[in-house]
């Protein structure tokens, strides 16, 4: 161990009186031996086994599943001069379906793996509908593709990995219950080591059987991870083809972002009702009484008017006027900031100017984009900058607005103390939830990464037309 590097630990060996020393930093070492671990514990853990099960009897569903769906297709193109044949045809996409629902249980209750259900079959009025339908159902078509995959993937699992643990068994055990004259029952995988009939190491014997049980050993703590790589292919499989139909989902989320959108409108209409109700009504309301009274006392008797009293009266109107036309000027920034007038980059700037943590700005825009997403980009900084100002502790702030293509991408980052998360705690219209409503609502996207001690780093996608 060198001075130089007193955190270095390693191995040193002496091959003719020369010493040789493999430099290992304590960190590498402290890998090596967690990788050690995991690799000696796995076989004994219960994910393990789980998944083992699972793939046999995902692969045992999917072979019969395949078998079924293709002996009635295949009856179904037969007879498809006939009305009877297009009735088969969909009973076995019908039935396709539900073995694509097995397997999402299977899935489900064995690997913890939750694949959010397809839309339920809808089928049209009639026999003849429901036929169309069927015949029709994506999903359906969908599992079939995972089955016709499935199965030589399993096959392929079943010779590689089932065939490992089998071969890790009959080593282990061959040197105490195996016959003098062959090697172990192996097959699969370990034929590409062990000849048939013979294991290599010549007669039967003791050196013989301790390279068995080494090689039962291997496998046997090879297996897990041979496993699991066939079992995480069949992950794939699973969540692109037994889940929601992208094209369904991509109409579900805009559904759901139009609805967001919807309400947060109906609550944005709400306030600025509430707001004109409560605070600019009021102040006309009580501009004209006063206006009213003035009048009355210049009707009454103008030769002896109190100047004094219709003065004060007057003044308390152009006060009433003033805070109603800035009442006003407020609701209506809420609605449409008028520094987009100018543009987002000068609207940009000027919240940058405005916030009370020192902001660096950078702009880089090609293609102004439409007035919706200005707003919807102006909103979300300005919200940012606000939960960097009252929130983060942050000394610094900057922001990015690029120009991606036909996307707008948007970059909030500080330096503070980090920990920002979505909340659903108060309006839908307010805070980082809102923003989300509001991003989502044109397709765009949010990511937050927060780590606690910062630095927080807020990345918005819009595209530039919506």
């Amino acid at each position: 161990m060198s001075p130089e590097h007193p955190e270095d630990s390693g191995v040193r060996v002496r091959i003719r009186g020369r010493e040789l020393s493999l430099a290992m930093t304590e960190q590498q070492v402290a890998r090596a031996k967690e990788l050690a671990r995991n690799v000696l514990h796995e076989p004994f853990t219960k994910r393990v086994w789980s998944e083992l099960a699972f793939f046999l009897l995902g692969s045992a569903l999917a072979g019969a599943g395949l078998a079924i769906v293709s002996f009635t297709m295949a009856a179904g193109l037969v007879l498809a001069i006939t009305f009877f044949g297009v009735a088969v045809l969909a009973l076995s996409l019908r039935s396709a379906r539900g073995i694509g629902g097995f397997e999402r249980g299977l899935a489900r209750s064995m690997l913890g793996e939750t694949v959010e259900d397809p839309q339920p079959f809808a089928g049209r009025p009639g026999f003849l509908g429901w036929l169309q339908s069927s015949l029709r159902d994506r999903v359906a078509w969908r599992t079939v593709g995972y089955l016709a995959l499935k199965v030589p993937w399993s096959i392929l699992g079943v010779l590689v990995a089932v065939s490992l643990w089998w071969d890790a068994f009959a080593c282990l055990l061959h040197p105490l219950f195996g016959q003098n004259g062959g090697g172990p029952p192996v097959w699969g995988l370990a034929r590409a080591f062990f000849p048939a009939g013979e294991f290599g190491f010549g007669p039967i014997g003791f050196l013989q059987n301790v390279g068995i049980f080494i090689f039962g050993a291997i496998f046997f703590f090879a297996a897990p991870w041979v496993t699991r790589g066939f079992v995480n292919v069949d992950r794939l499989l699973i969540r692109g083809l037994l889940g929601p139909d992208p094209m369904a989902t991509r109409v579900r989320s805009l559904e759901q972002a139009r609805t967001q959108t919807v309400d947060a409108s109906a609550a944005t209409l709400r306030r600025i009702e509430r707001d004109l109700h409560d605070g600019t009504q009021a102040q006309l309301v009580a501009l004209a009484m006063r206006l009213g009274m003035a009048k009355e006392k210049l009707a009454v008797d103008p030769e002896h008017v109190d100047l004094e009293r219709v003065r004060e009266l007057v003044d308390a109107a152009h006060r009433g006027a003033k805070e109603a036309i800035a009442e006003l000027r407020d609701i209506a920034r809420g609605i449409h900031p008028p520094a987009l007038d100018i543009g987002l980059e000068g609207a940009l700037a000027t919240l940058a100017a405005r916030s009370a943590v020192p902001t660096e700005l950078s702009v880089d825009l090609s293609t102004r984009p439409t007035p919706a997403i200005e707003a919807i980009a102006y909103f979300c900084v300005a919200e940012l900058l606000a939960n960097v100002a009252q929130h983060a502790l942050a000394s610094r702030a900057s922001v990015s607005c690029a120009q991606q293509g036909s996307w707008l991408r948007l970059v909030v980052r500080d330096d503070g103390t980090g920990g920002a998360q979505l909340t659903t705690v108060g309006s839908s219209s307010s805070g980082l939830a809102g923003l989300t409503d509001r991003v989502h609502a044109v397709d765009g996207q949010l990511h937050i990464v927060s780590p606690p001690g910062g630095p927080t780093v807020v990345t918005v996608d819009l595209p530039l037309g919506s």
